[in-house]
This record gives C-alpha cells, structure tokens and sequence, in this order.
C-alpha cells in the first residue's frame, strides 16, 4: 500500500511540476525571441508523457501473476522504460533539427533574445534538479526501472536548460548564431541519456544476466550454507526489475533424499530473503562427485 502511495504522489509531482515548467518555459522562449527555451519547453512537455508513462507501466507490472502470466507482469516495466527512451530520442532529434534548420536556413532572422529566456533557464535548472533527486530518491526504493528513467528525463532537461542557459547567455553577448547552436548542444545530451535508457531496457526484457559483482555475492552467500559441497552451476536473469536463479548445487552423496532436500530448501529460503530482486530461485542438487557433462544420476532433487 505505501508503494501505491509512492507511485501516485511522484506521478503528481511529475505531472504538475512539468506542466507548470513547460508552460513558464513557452512562454519566456516565445516572448523572449529564444528558440533554444522553446525547445526546452518541448522537452519538459514531453516529460509529462514520461511520467504518464512511468505511472502506467509501474501500475501494470505490480499485478499479480495470473494463469496467463505465471511470472508476473515485471517486464510491461521494461515496456514502459523503452517507450519513454524512445520518445525521448524523438525529442531530442526533433531539437536538434530545429537547431540545424535554423543554422543552415535562417540566419539571416536570427534575432537576440531578452532577459526573460535567460531567468526561465536558471529556474528551469534549479526545479529539474530537484525533481531528478525527489524522482530518483523514490524510484531507488520501489526499485523502479520506470521511474528512474523519468528521474533522468528529469535530469536531461535541467541538463537542456544548462546549454540554453549558455547559449541565450552568449546570444545577448552578441553572438545570436549560439542560441540555434544551443539546441544542437541539447540535442545531442538528450539523445546520450535516451541511448542509456533504452539499452537497459532491452537488456531486462531479454533475460540478460545480472553483473559478476552480484553472482560473486550470490555464489559466496550460498557456499556457506550448511550441507553444500560446492556450486556446479549458477545463471542469472533479470526479468523487469526482478531475478531469477537457476541452480546447482554439490551435496553430501551420502545423505538422504530428506537431508539433501533440506539443504536445498535452505539455500532457496536464504537466497531470496538476503537478496530483495530475487523473485525465485530454482535448485537442483547432485551428489558431491557428479559431473554435469556425464549422464545425470539417481537420486537427484529439483525445488
């Protein structure tokens, strides 16, 4: 129930917040002759979809499995990470051309902007940053891949504001070519952050493995479990914002069935209680001198 509250009030926060800023930004862009702060407006406008997004995609894969989905629904998360990647490289290819059509083909209109454009950037800087660190503070603790793209949505834009900042700066300078420059500067930061979202969502949804660093820490947790001999196998996958494991492990060829089962059950118990995005963890127990290229033997066990 807390985490539904978490969802609802960042999605607010994320909506108003942006819809205000985009508004305020619009306006000093186009009364303050600046189309480096129109197409910051863009950009924060096109987090309000983000957030949207996020709410919607968040809401979905904290669904319960169901006959059709035995899994879960983690990986519609993923879904939503990769539309708001993909939405915004397209803001930010849409900034960047605006700024190139205005080098290469309107030069000659080209005019300096006022003091407005300059105060929207640093009020749109100091709102974004605070927004990324709000945003990303939550997002680390519903462990959300969703809302951490939209905390760096967030961070894009203060980064835009950044060389909007510079360029109308430059452009009140006397140099009026910096403001279109400007654009291009913010077009190119977009699309790096769009990149980074984009490619970690395809790595979730296709069951990539998690980093050494993790299976290390897995490995040495499940080692010191009483009864194991040794790991003959370890594969991790991530799915959404979750893991799952897929084990085998040596045991004691003396025991009982009872026994090894047990042992098993402790490492599957332990494992999902000491690492929080373990979701499930399947075993399978050998006796300690098996050797996984031979045949499989008898009295093996699977949790």
């Amino acid at each position: 129930m807390e985490n539904q509250k978490i969802v609802s009030k960042l999605s607010r926060v994320g909506i108003l917040g942006n819809v205000l800023l985009a508004a305020f930004k619009l306006f000093a862009g186009i009364f303050g002759r600046s189309g480096a702060m129109v197409s910051d407006a863009v950009h924060s406008l096109s987090d309000v979809f983000a957030t949207l997004i996020a709410y919607v995609g968040v809401k979905l894969a904290q669904r319960k499995e169901d006959e059709l989905h035995p899994y879960g629904h983690e990986r519609l998360e993923c879904v939503a990470s990769l539309a708001l990647g993909l939405i915004l490289a397209g803001t930010g290819f849409g900034i960047g051309y605006s700024g190139v059509r205005k080098i290469l083909f309107e030069r000659a209109t080209l005019v300096v902007p006022t003091l407005l454009p300059l105060i929207a950037a640093v009020v749109s800087i100091v709102v974004k940053e605070a927004m990324f660190w709000y945003t990303m503070f939550y997002a680390k603790r519903l462990d959300s891949a969703a809302f951490k793209a939209d905390a760096w949505h967030h961070r894009s834009d203060a980064i835009s504001s950044v060389g909007s900042f510079i360029g109308i700066g430059m452009a009140k300078l006397g140099f009026p070519i910096m403001d279109p420059i400007a654009s291009l500067i913010i077009c190119v930061l977009i699309l790096k952050v769009a990149l980074d979202i984009i490619k970690e969502a395809i790595d979730k949804m296709l069951d990539t493995s998690c980093s050494t660093d993790f299976e290390n820490d897995v490995r040495e947790f499940i080692v010191r479990q009483p009864g194991v001999v040794g790991i003959d196998l370890l594969h991790t996958r991530q799915f959404g914002n979750r893991i799952y494991v897929d084990l085998e492990i040596s045991v004691d060829r003396n025991i009982s069935l009872i026994e090894a089962h047990e042992i098993a059950e402790t490492v599957h118990d332990g494992v999902e209680q000491n690492f929080s995005n373990v979701k499930h963890v399947m075993i399978h127990v050998n006796p300690s001198d098996y050797d996984p290229k031979n045949e499989v033997v008898n009295g093996d066990d699977l949790i």
